[in-house]
């Protein structure tokens, strides 16, 4: 059964399955009773192929208007004017340019319409919006504006209604046949026996049918409000925006055409656009075109598509297209049909019930052909062969729905929807758990963890910067309070400290601006936000220092070269060029420095031995350390690459960054469930150690190396260090890229890996779990991740591996439990029709045994939530048994087989709540669900025995029955505890 299931349900992975292994399986799975409900939540096949045909088409649509656009850019000059003619509605809104018109100068890169309008200013105007200011605040023209040129959000196919997920529910194709059944049955009985009497066999078997297919719908459609609540959290993302004036934080939905968008690395374009002002931007348009080489976005070729993602540089965008104009929103529409890949658990319980499906179907004709043999033998022996009355039709029929009823309990459907309905529920509790999981598997797989590589910044600490210590013309200072900040601006020369506020003003990647509430407000990441708010501390006014330079380029920060920088025009031909970064890089490229009286100076070993035991003394801190400095040039293209030496040191800044609370009890949890934690860093190796040592991440016997040293060392060198490493410093995005391959090739480590930066995607892509920041991530780490950590916490990553662990337990409890009853339901029936020539449980109870098992049983043991404990572990005959006489004495006896067998899987039940553990019962109050479902199931039993008994061919039990059939399934706890003892 092994070697089938990996042949053909093995192909599937957790992550970037192949579509032939997609494939392969649903052309394995023949026998399903209900297509339409089993694969409900796998990927749609031809809807990505159709998706892929659509890249394609864009592919070769944009090549040739790019070319098209180059040669028209030559000849533009002798191009005739363009005959474009602005719809009435468009003119009388107050616009000077229509949807359709603005469409086609983005998508196409039309150069010529782009110059005929006026270039970007141009369309500016049109659209009524200003390039520095952004839209007015004006409520009644953005409806206007939205109502002619659409809003910003894609076609979504419309939600299922509860009734659709009856009718699916009603195409189960033995259901299908049960109706049919009980309808000849309603019409022989009712012929035979007249009303009420009659009709007794056939409405039975209707209202089990309706019973499970309401049930099972109502099961299936809230799990599917479950998903599509997680989509809506998905798609929630925000971009930076200048509207009437002011800087603000925008959801891409609320994006009209006129809005200014501020784009940075690692964000993607929300909507079609045209460049503005910038530096250095590099677009990936790779998700829409399929092209890998990176495109150039200059006042040339100002063309942004909406899904494309910004490599380098940032820019202001002026909005043109949105929503479904856009090509981007018509591939989404076709995406989100395609669905996410099936997991490996979902496929792998496919092929059980595959296998055990073709068993019970085996079984199931096997008992039909026994029990038919039976009446035929009895009707030869009494020669009525030739001559059959309403009675023995309607037994006849009794045994076909009894066969058809095997297969409905024999083929678990329930198995792999369970994994769905477990994992749903794993995905909604941790939603509230500040995790958003963006890929079913990643529950799965998050459960198998044994290695988490984490990165210190905002995950391990609590993002939340501020400069404490500074070392500016070689003297060192604290500066964590504003009498400090004041001293040390008296005790440096004013020409430093102009120096000094000139290079974090502009060599900067955040913003200070004014909020709508006219209070100054901080833009950018933590460690700009803590360097800005250090030179506003010292007098500065950032606008101000802007205005008095001219950007001539700009080179952003890249993990790879761990520096930033910026050349100015400080005055009339004067260039200067900013550096800051990593403090030993930076450092390595100055040979001069500035002294305390504010000279230049050559950097000889006594002032360099200061600074780098400056530099050790405020990472043994555990501070992050910044190196600023500049150099002075004659002449610079912006074509050239700015120079990486002779630089003249300003100074070091120490940024402290505190361990967030609870991450040192985190680690040591995941050590005792035998999880190894990683930190892998871009910073400084003291720092790193500092803080790793007050995580609990850094042992004794553990090892910290740089990343410039990791790369260099030989495979064989590589196979005894890996083991050892827990921190890794100076790291760039290919070192850590490399310790997650080889912890997943090498050492067969399932590895989880956290990642914010846009360089941090290829080794998001290689883990086996890629954890995205929320807060600090871009919008390119989110998209390669299969976890959102909304709060940057490292705990909450613990409290996924936690549910992740959960959901395997639970979908073991549920296998334990459904094939339990499989076995049992044939055997019962199989032995019983072998052995009397009839069968003791019969459709009606058949079809309740089955919406116990499936249904209700997934609903109970699949929603079970995590404890602590997961984190600190690595089936006699005979009416003379019962003393039973009389005519009802086979009903009797049924009936008494039925109670037992269904308080066998209550008890059952309650047994597969923990796998190892003998107190079952310790914690079951505090899941609702499981109690609710229980107590319903008894209580309806008692109904079933003792009310509809009509309805159900039931007999009512006495005390001492009830007592004993109670007992009966009792006596499988105490069989499950002693083989809970065994060693497995």
């Amino acid at each position: 059964m092994e070697s089938y299931l990996n042949e053909n349900f093995g192909g599937v992975k957790a992550k970037n399955s192949t579509d032939e292994a997609l494939q392969r399986w649903r052309n394995v799975c023949g026998l399903v009773k209900n297509p339409k409900r089993r694969f409900r939540f796998t990927a749609n096949l031809s809807k990505r192929y159709e998706a892929a045909a659509m890249r394609k088409t864009n592919q070769e649509k944009f090549r040739i208007a790019i070319l098209v656009s180059r040669a028209a850019f030559q000849f533009i000059q002798g191009a005739p004017t363009s005959d474009y003619t602005v719809p009435e509605e468009v003119k009388a809104a107050g616009f000077g340019i229509c949807a359709d018109e603005l469409g086609s100068i983005v998508e196409g890169h039309d150069v010529k319409k782009l110059k005929f309008h006026g270039g970007v200013t141009g369309i500016a105007e049109k659209l009524c919006t200003s390039t520095t200011d952004g839209l007015p605040a004006d409520e009644s023209a953005q409806n206007r504006r939205q109502e002619l040129y659409g809003i910003n959000k894609f076609a979504e196919s419309v939600a299922k209604s509860f009734w659709i997920f009856v009718w699916e529910a009603l195409h189960d194709m033995t259901l299908m046949i049960l109706g049919v059944c009980a309808f000849v049955s309603l019409v022989v009985g009712i012929i035979m026996e007249g009303w009420p009497k009659g009709a007794h066999d056939g409405l039975g078997i209707v209202a089990s049918i309706l019973l499970v297919v309401f049930v099972t719908a109502t099961s299936d459609y809230r799990q599917s409000l479950q998903f599509r609540d997680l989509d809506k959290e998905k798609k929630k993302i925000s971009i930076q925006v200048t509207r009437n004036g002011f800087r603000q934080k925008m959801s891409i939905y609320e994006l009209l055409p006129g809005d200014i968008v501020h784009l940075a690395i690692g964000d993607q374009v929300p909507a079609d656009g045209l460049f503005v002002s910038g530096f250095s931007v590099l677009i990936d348009e790779s998700s829409l075109t399929g092209e890998s080489e990176p495109i150039m976005v200059t006042d040339e070729n100002p063309y942004l598509l909406s899904g494309t993602k910004v490599q380098d540089g940032s820019c202001k965008m002026l909005v043109t297209t949105v929503g479904m104009r856009t090509q981007w929103g018509k591939l989404m529409a076709t995406l989100s049909e395609g669905g996410d890949d099936e997991t490996p658990l979902q496929v792998k319980l496919n092929g059980v019930a595959t296998i055990i499906g073709k068993i019970g179907l085996f079984f199931a004709v096997v008992t039909f052909g026994v029990l038919v043999q039976g009446l035929l033998t009895q009707k030869l022996k009494s020669g009525t062969f030739m001559t059959w009355s309403g009675e023995e039709a309607l037994e006849l029929l009794e045994y076909f729905a009894v066969a058809v009823t095997i297969v409905v309990v024999a083929v678990p459907e329930g198995l792999p929807l369970a994994v769905t309905l477990s994992l749903a529920f794993a995905m909604k509790k941790m939603m509230n758990d500040k995790a958003l999981v963006r890929h079913l598997a990643a529950c799965e797989t998050m459960g198998s963890a044994t290695t988490i590589c984490s990165d210190k910044t905002g995950t391990l600490t609590t993002n939340r910067m501020t400069v404490v210590k500074s070392c500016i013309c070689m003297s060192i200072k604290e500066t964590n309070t504003p009498s400090s900040a004041s001293a040390l601006c008296s005790d440096i020369p004013d020409s430093s400290v102009k120096l000094l506020l000139q290079s974090i003003f502009n060599n900067t990647g955040g913003e200070v601006v004014v909020n709508k509430e006219g209070k100054r407000e901080i833009l950018g990441t933590p460690t700009e936000t803590a360097l800005l708010e250090f030179a506003l501390s010292l007098g500065g006014d950032f606008q101000a220092e802007k205005n008095s330079c001219k950007v001539v380029k700009v080179e952003p920060f890249n993990s790879t070269k761990k520096r930033m920088g910026v050349v100015l025009e400080v005055s009339e031909g004067n260039l200067r060029a900013h550096t800051k970064g990593a403090s030993e890089i930076v450092l390595a490229g100055c040979d001069k420095v500035i002294d305390s009286n504010g000279k230049v100076i050559p950097l000889e070993d006594a002032s360099l031995k200061h600074l780098e035991d400056t530099i050790n003394q405020f990472a043994s801190e555990a501070l992050r350390t910044l190196c600023l400095a500049y150099i002075d040039m004659e002449k610079f293209s912006p074509d050239d690459s700015m120079p990486l030496s002779g630089y003249t040191c300003i100074g070091i800044v120490g940024i402290k960054d505190p361990v967030r609370p609870g991450v040192k009890e985190s680690v040591a949890l995941c050590r005792s469930a035998g999880i190894v934690v990683r930190m892998v860093t871009g910073d400084n190796i003291n720092t790193a150690k500092a803080i790793a040592r007050e995580c609990g991440i850094l042992t004794d016997d553990g090892i910290a190396i740089e990343g410039p040293i990791f790369r260099e060392k030989t495979q064989e060198e590589m196979l005894d260090l890996i083991p050892k490493i827990q921190v890794m410093a100076r790291s760039s995005p290919l070192d850590k890229h490399t310790l997650v391959k080889q912890l997943r090739t090498t050492f067969n480590e399932v590895v989880a890996v956290t990642g914010d930066g846009t360089n941090d995607a290829p080794a998001l892509h290689e883990a086996d779990i890629g954890l995205a920041m929320g807060i600090a991530g871009t919008e390119v780490a989110k998209e390669s991740a299969d976890v959102i950590i909304l709060d940057d916490n490292f705990s909450t990553i613990v409290t996924v591996a936690k549910w992740g662990r959960s959901v395997y337990i639970n979908i073991q409890k549920f296998v334990q439990f459904q094939l339990t009853v499989n076995v049992v339901a044939l055997i019962v029936n199989f032995s019983s029709a072998c052995l009397t020539g009839s069968a003791p449980l019969t459709a009606v109870q058949l079809l309740w045994v089955n919406m116990i098992m499936d249904t209700l049983g997934a609903l109970a043991l699949a929603t079970e939530p995590p404890n602590e404990s997961l984190m600190k572990r690595t089936p006699a005959r005979g009416k003379e048994i019962f003393g039973l006489e009389g005519s009802d004495s086979d009903l009797i006896l049924n009936t008494l087989i039925f109670n037992a067998f269904v308080f066998c899987q209550v008890f059952n039940e309650i047994s597969a709540r923990e796998m190892e553990k003998i107190n079952v019962f310790k914690g079951i109050l505090e899941n609702n669900v499981f109690v609710i479902v229980l107590g319903a199931t008894v209580f309806f039993q008692i109904v079933i025995i003792e009310f509809l008994g009509t309805f159900a061919n039931t007999h009512p039990l006495t005390l001492d029955q009830w007592f004993f059939t109670v007992v009966v399934g009792f006596l499988g706890m105490p069989i499950a505890a002693v083989l809970k003892l065994i060693p497995v």
